[in-house]
C-alpha cells in the first residue's frame, strides 16, 4: 500500500529537461524519468509510448545487474547486443519525434 502512494506522488519530483528549458527542443532523453513512473505503475504501453527505448534499457540494466551475482556465458556479447540495440531504439524513436512522426 505505501509503495503506491510513493508511485502516485513520484511525478512531483522529477527533473526537468535542461536542453528542453535552455534551448527550447526534446533531447534524446526526454520521457525517461515519465516512463520509467508508467512502468513502476504497470501501464507498460504508456511506458513505452513516452520513451521506446525503456524495454531494451530495462533488459540491459536487468542483465547487468543479474550479471553481478550470476555468471553468465556470452555475458559481453549479450551486454553489447542491448546496448546496441537500445541505442538504435533511442537514435530512431528521437528521430522520429524530431520529424514528429511520433509523439
Amino acid at each position: 500500500m505505501r509503495f503506491m502512494f510513493f508511485l502516485v506522488g513520484l511525478e512531483d519530483f522529477m527533473l526537468p529537461c535542461m536542453t528542453k528549458k535552455i534551448f527550447g527542443f526534446d533531447c534524446p532523453g526526454c520521457g525517461l524519468q515519465r516512463s520509467v513512473a508508467f512502468l513502476l505503475k504497470g501501464d507498460f504501453a504508456a511506458a513505452f509510448e513516452m520513451y521506446p527505448a525503456i524495454f531494451p534499457l530495462s533488459a540491459l540494466i536487468l542483465f547487468s545487474l543479474l550479471n553481478l551475482s550470476v555468471k553468465i556465458k556470452y555475458e559481453l556479447t549479450i551486454k553489447i547486443l542491448l546496448a546496441v540495440t537500445t541505442g538504435i531504439v533511442i537514435i530512431t524513436s528521437y528521430i522520429l519525434k524530431m520529424n514528429h512522426l511520433i509523439h
